[in-house]
């Protein structure tokens, strides 16, 4: 780390490879932390959270019973322990609470004024935060298991929804309609994400196997169905011909920059496309383990290199490399099953949620100080790129 501080100062280095290096480190750092608890108001199992990407501190969480809660993450005691509070609850008190399980909360992404969720109950809410009121609700026939919101959206403001219906739903927050549908899927949509480099480009996963993406601007809607087998027919029967996965895709995030999706299905498989070309990069994460009747929300970090995925693995979260396939760590703290888990890009912390009702906060472990007696000497050299080292001898050497 000192050599590439050096290296930044002089000039010899891009700065943000020094950033990139300390993210990487800190991530793989990441522990349990004991001086951070998060106050526990869910009476039952979470299975959603959500941290705004304005400032990065208030984070959404999703409840079992119904109930939403938002937790100010700042530690603004300044004391080493402390406890992540929650600034409010809809509760199973307030008149507008969800009356089942909420699957999915999310923040609208350029304000703090707004949050959405949805829940078994077959409806989408948009909140007003500073109200805590229903500012729309959407209703639907069937269970509804996830919406998305895209991250980069200037030009439309569609809410993409997964419900029990093989449609997928888009909501117009504009003009309150939820009209237009995407049609192809078989069985119901249980995850939804979309893309944070084209504004109209969704991705979907469903119980019937299939992966789809959509550029919503079009009739025909679907741009492609990501086939595991990369179009080799002769690797595939006429039932799996076109799938992602032997099972229930569950799960779908992609990379920071939408050049890569991640998918993750009830096969106990994981697998990474070229979102571009719709190519099976076939990157082997070996068994993820995945019994998940429903939505699995996961997380993938930004701003490191390489890039790791956090996915829920029974009662740990697995750490791989996304590139790689490369299981780094197993997290261990929940007592029971893990629902979903958010990153924080901004300090690289990560909080999962879990069917214990715990949320837990892993945090980067502190640097070990460097004790004053030690010499300079005595402290591993960072080896100076041989184009940068002084070549020129002296007369003195000559003689």
């Amino acid at each position: 780390m000192l050599g590439l501080m050096a290296a930044r100062q002089a000039g010899l280095d891009d700065p943000a490879r020094l950033r990139r290096a300390e993210r990487t480190r800190r991530v793989l750092s990441l522990e349990l932390n004991k001086d951070r608890d998060v106050e526990r108001l869910h009476g039952s199992g979470i299975n959603t959270l959500d941290i705004e990407p304005v400032e990065g501190r208030y984070m959404l969480s999703g409840g079992s019973d119904g109930v939403i809660v938002l937790y100010d993450l700042e530690n603004l005691s300044r004391k080493p322990s402390y406890t992540c509070k929650a600034l409010f609850s809809v509760g199973r008190s307030h008149p507008d609470v969800h009356k089942f399980s909420v699957e999915t909360v999310q923040w609208y992404p350029h304000d703090t004024g707004i949050f959405t969720s949805s829940s078994f109950d077959k409806t989408l809410k948009i909140w007003d935060t500073n109200t805590l009121q229903p500012a729309d609700i959407f209703h639907f026939e069937g269970t509804v298991y996830s919406h998305h919101m895209s991250p980069v959206a200037t030009k439309h403001c569609l809410i993409a929804v997964g419900t029990k219906s093989p449609k997928v739903q888009l909501c117009d927050l504009k003009s309150g309609s939820s009209s237009h549908i995407l049609q192809g899927h078989r069985q119901e949509v249980l995850a939804v994400s979309w893309s944070p480099r084209h504004e109209y480009i969704l991705a979907t996963g469903s119980a019937d196997g299939r992966v789809k993406l959509w550029d919503v601007r079009r009739a025909s809607g679907c741009l492609s169905t990501l086939d595991q087998y990369n179009g080799e027919k002769s690797k595939a029967s006429s039932e799996t011909a076109n799938t992602a996965h032997n099972g229930r895709v569950n799960g779908l995030c992609y990379t920071n920059d939408g050049l890569h999706l991640l998918t993750i299905g009830t096969d106990d498989r994981m697998r990474l496309w070229n979102s571009s070309t719709g190519e099976n990069t076939l990157v082997n994460y070996g068994k993820v383990c995945n019994e998940s009747r429903k939505g699995l929300k996961f997380a993938i970090s930004c701003g490191c290199n390489p890039e790791f995925a956090f996915v829920p693995y029974g009662s740990t979260i697995a750490v791989y490399t996304v590139f790689t396939g490369e299981l780094v760590t197993m997290l261990r703290g929940h007592y029971s099953t893990v629902n979903c888990c958010v990153f924080q890009p901004h300090f690289q912390e990560l909080y999962s949620g879990s069917k214990d009702c715990n949320i837990l906060a892993w945090i980067p472990a502190p640097r070990e100080p460097v004790p004053d007696d030690i010499s300079e000497k005595s402290l591993p050299q960072q080896r100076v790129n041989p184009a940068y080292e002084d070549a020129w001898s002296s007369s003195d050497d000559e003689g």
